[in-house]
């Protein structure tokens, strides 16, 4: 189901009162959005929210307008969304949300009240970066691949097939909280994760540079295949251990190098989502990327143990 909350959004930035508009906004739709501003932004009744709010309604839309003007939406995510459903053999209702964001997140995956949601923040797929909105500028035409990806999580998480730690971990929390969920999972499970998503979206959306697949710019794609043997040695020790020191070393963002100081080297920023396409890429060679996503770690190293693709990371 595509559900598109820009048009609401714009008659909010149009209103007198903004503000009270938006939090009107948010109320109408609290679960999703409360749960989206946890996990990628802040706590919405926290006290940074209020500013949060306000530089989001105070942002140079135009770029967006652009983008509504010439480009159908809600057709293109509803063309990914039938693709994807069919590759990843989804038996569960999954909902896509076209949104505009309030952070850096141009795309997510939640769980709401047990139903799997993909969230695209639209600001970031204008074709044009915007220092205002923390816009990419990323090609609209890539919505299928961060749809795919997405998807991917969501089949992980809610799929009665899964067998994935996160399943079981999502089931009982009640709901996706990925910062509950990094201390945990295992590392193993979050590379995997991550690896199978990237997998997903390289098999939905054909045809693009390899770097495009995991957010990485030329130069960071090529520096991660040339440190890949390190990376194998830097996370081995720590793989089937949990922690959210792990997740945010090895799969976010703004770490200082400190932080990702391992055997004496400085892991790249996300190099984990780089790390687990790499373990999970025999199993899809293997099994398809729709029994990928189900798969327990165990079976992704039976699959890299069997010689598929050399080297087993982390057997």
């Amino acid at each position: 189901m595509i559900i598109n909350l820009v048009p609401e959004f714009l008659s909010v930035c149009a209103a007198a009162d903004r503000v009270a508009a938006y939090r009107a906004y948010l109320a109408r739709h609290r679960p999703l959005l409360a749960a989206y501003w946890h996990n990628y932004v802040v706590d919405l009744d926290s006290p940074p929210a209020d500013e949060v709010v306000r530089a989001t309604l105070a942002a140079d839309r135009r770029d967006l307008a652009r983008l509504l003007e010439r480009v159908d939406l809600e057709r293109v995510a509803s063309d990914a969304l039938e693709a994807v459903a069919g590759l990843l053999e989804l038996e569960v209702p999954l909902d896509v949300v076209l949104m505009v964001g309030v952070g850096a997140a141009n795309a997510a995956e939640l769980v709401v009240q047990g139903r799997g949601t993909v969230v695209i923040a639209l600001e970031h797929f204008t074709g044009v970066a915007n220092p205002e909105t923390f816009g990419l500028g990323l090609d609209p035409a890539l919505l299928r691949l961060w749809i795919a990806h997405e998807a991917a999580h969501v089949a992980r998480y809610c799929s009665p097939t899964s067998r994935s730690d996160l399943r079981r971990l999502v089931a009982e929390g009640g709901g996706y909280d990925c910062w509950a969920l990094a201390g945990r999972a295992s590392l193993r499970e979050l590379l995997l994760n991550e690896g199978v998503a990237v997998h997903a979206a390289r098999t939905a959306a054909p045809g693009y540079p390899e770097e495009t697949y995991f957010g990485f710019t030329r130069r960071q794609f090529r520096r991660m295949r040339e440190m890949e043997s390190f990376l194998v040695r830097a996370a081995m020790d720590d793989l089937d251990h949990t922690g959210l020191g792990l997740r945010l070393r090895w799969l976010t963002g703004g770490l200082t190098p400190s932080a990702r100081l391992v055997q004496g080297r400085v892991v790249p920023e996300r190099a984990g989502y780089y790390l687990g396409a790499r373990m999970s890429e025999a199993l899809v060679a293997e099994r398809g990327v729709a029994a990928a996503v189900r798969a327990a770690p165990a079976e992704f190293t039976a699959a890299d143990e069997r010689g598929l693709h050399g080297q087993a990371i982390g057997a």
